[in-house]
Formats: structure tokens, sequence, C-alpha cells
């Protein structure tokens, strides 16, 4: 494995003056740099103000106690190669952080929890349709160990600058080590699933309330199959993303585990209940939007019947000119009343009657 091999590359420091935390120069090509977003020492809940490289950030930690945390963002195997060896992290697991399109999952190697969380950002759009892209997936991988946390983030969405920031205001929290940041970011995930859902609640709503409100004489164009359809399978991404982070967020907060500060595995069990809720919440969706699929079609089935109750009546009307015309249209020299002054008189008021009595007839029932 190619990865592997390239575990022997090491990481190289570089300083960059007037921005805090850590910034590598190049350790396995030009580039390299745009991978690493900061690296930080965090004793006593505060973050050192020096900077380090992940070498000696590890070195420091494990002489003087704290945790270090490095973001990255889509490093390439020959970025992330450094670090992983510098850090012990399991081949698979960097596999996995690497390549991305991993299923919400939770998985322990020796001493280091390896999480995978799903980002969900709701695409703002002026009208729904059927090629509307509703929700935008991205990942965030945590490599949790007893004094380091290394987040890899994949995609544009679930930026953890604003979080750091965050984290950084409250010592307290962070001096719980760095169990507290991987609660952290799994509220944050959670945070962003609660609010794509209520503005997937919205889009649901105005297509239901499009399909029910159409109909004969409505003057709206129905709700169209297709947005429904488009719909749907944004939201089946969306339940991609939260069902499978269920038995990981309850292991956390339920199993008592040496990684997590007891303290912290109390508000795991918060952000359980809402990924719960939301999940419920997201099941519903897709149970609704097959309701509104169903209905849609019947609609579309009831029109098709009705156009064609319609057409049938019109034919059966029109059949009975045609038929008297087409009788006297023959060339029979004995014909009835066509030697009568009023005989054609009689006819066209003949057809009339009966034209106007089978309309009145379908009109009852409905039929016209």
């Amino acid at each position: 494995m190619s990865m592997i091999r390239d575990l022997r590359a090491a990481v190289r420091p570089s300083l960059r003056k007037g921005r805090p935390g850590y910034r590598p120069a190049d350790a396995a090509g030009p580039g390299a740099a745009s991978a690493v977003v900061d690296c930080a020492v965090y004793r006593d809940g505060r973050r050192s103000h020096d900077q380090f490289s992940p070498a000696e950030a590890v070195q420091h930690v494990r002489g003087e106690g704290g945790f270090v945390w490095i973001g990255l963002h889509e490093p390439s195997e020959e970025e992330f190669a450094g670090i992983a060896r510098e850090f012990g992290l399991h081949p698979l697991a960097v596999e996995d952080a690497v390549h991305a399109h991993q299923r919400p999952k939770l998985e322990r190697y020796d001493d280091i929890l390896f999480t995978v969380f799903k980002s969900v950002h709701y695409v703002e759009h002026a009208e729904l349709t059927a090629t509307s892209e509703v929700v935008e997936t991205g990942e965030v991988m945590c490599f949790t160990g007893r004094d380091f946390v290394i987040t890899v983030r994949h995609g544009a969405q679930g930026s953890l600058r604003a979080l750091r920031h965050r984290l950084e205001d409250d010592p307290e929290l962070l001096e719980k080590g760095p169990s507290a940041v991987l609660h952290a970011i799994s509220d944050q995930v959670v945070d962003g699933y609660i609010a794509v859902a209520d503005a997937v609640q919205d889009d649901i709503d105005e297509v239901e309330i499009d399909v029910f409100s159409s109909g004969p004489g409505s003057g709206t164009r129905g709700g169209d199959a297709g947005r429904i359809y488009q719909l749907k399978r944004e939201v089946l991404e969306f339940k991609r993303a939260v069902s499978p982070l269920l038995r990981p967020m309850q292991l956390l907060s339920e199993r008592p585990m040496r990684l997590v500060d007891p303290d912290i595995q109390t508000y795991f069990r918060d952000v359980a209940d809402h990924l719960a809720r939301v999940n419920e919440q997201v099941v519903s969706f897709d149970d609704l939007l097959n309701s509104i699929l169903q209905a849609n079609l019947a609609q579309a089935t009831v029109a098709q019947n009705e156009d064609m109750r319609k057409i049938t009546a019109w034919a059966a009307i029109i059949a009975v000119p045609t038929m008297i015309c087409g009788v006297y249209g023959m060339n029979f020299e004995h014909m009835p009343e066509t030697d009568w002054e009023y005989g054609y008189p009689m006819v066209m008021g003949l057809i009339v009657v009966i034209c106007l009595s089978i309309h009145r007839g379908f009109k009852r029932n409905g039929w016209l």
C-alpha cells in the first residue's frame, strides 16, 4: 500500500509570522502546507501561543501535559503520512480519513477513537425544481487520543474554525481534554442537522400544499412528480448522514470509555437525544414524501380518467348527428320524410333534442 510506504516521510516545521498555530512546510512536495489548517497545544484549557510542528507538539504535551489539536482539510496520502506516523494512527483509519466517502461510525484502535461525522448543509434555492440540490454533505473525521485530537475535514461544509474559537473562550470545558473537542464537534454537526431538518420541512410543506391545492378548475399546475422525487432523493441523502450516527452517539453517551471524561459523557447524552429526534423527523419526511408522491400520482390518474370521460361523453353526443346525417346521406329514392316540406327542420330539431338530452344526462352524472 503506497500510503503505508509513505509513512517514512517526515513533516518539517514551518513558522509563519502573524498567525497563531502551526503551518507546516512541504513534507512531501510543493503545496503540502495547504492541508493543515491549524495546529495548537492546549494546557489547562488555554491555548499556548508558541508555535509547534506535530512532532514538537506531541513531545511538548507528553512532557509538559495538555493536548494538541491538529486540523486538516482534505489532505493527500503524502501530506498525512508524517502526522499518521508521529501519532501512531492505524493505517486503516488513515486510509478512511484520506479517501473519505465513509459512513458515520465510531471505531477504536487501541487507545485511539476514530469517529466519522457527515456534515450537512442546506442549499438555498428560489424555487424547488426537479433538479434542485437541497442538501449538500461533507465529512469530518476525528482521531481522539489521550493527549491529541486530529480532525480531518472533507468538503466545503463543516468548518471547525469558529468552533475552535468558541472552545478557546471556554477554558473550563477545554480543560476536560480531547473528549471535550470530540463532543463539541458532534454537537455542532447535530445542530446542523436540526437547522437543515427545519429548512427541508418548509420545502416539503410547499410541495404538499402544491399537490393538495391543485385540482380541476383550481388554475394551479399541480404537484410535479419530478420535484417530489428529487426532494425524496435529497431526504434520503440526509437520512444516510443521520441514521448511522445514532449507534456511535449511544456508545459515547452510555458506555464508559477511558478516552472520554465522565463529565463530558453527560453532554454526549444530550447530543444523542437531539440526534434521535432529528432521525425521527427525517424518517417521517421519507414517509410523508411517499404519501405525497402517491397522492400526486393518484391525482394524475383521476385527471386522466376525467379527461377520458369528457372525451367519451362528447363522442356519444356527436355520434347522434353523425348517425342521422349518415343515414340521410345515402342515395336512396324512398327515404322517410324526404318529400315533406318540413322534413329537414324536423330532422334537425330531432338531432338537437337528442343531443341536448344526452348532454343533460352526462352533466347530471358529472361526466361533463
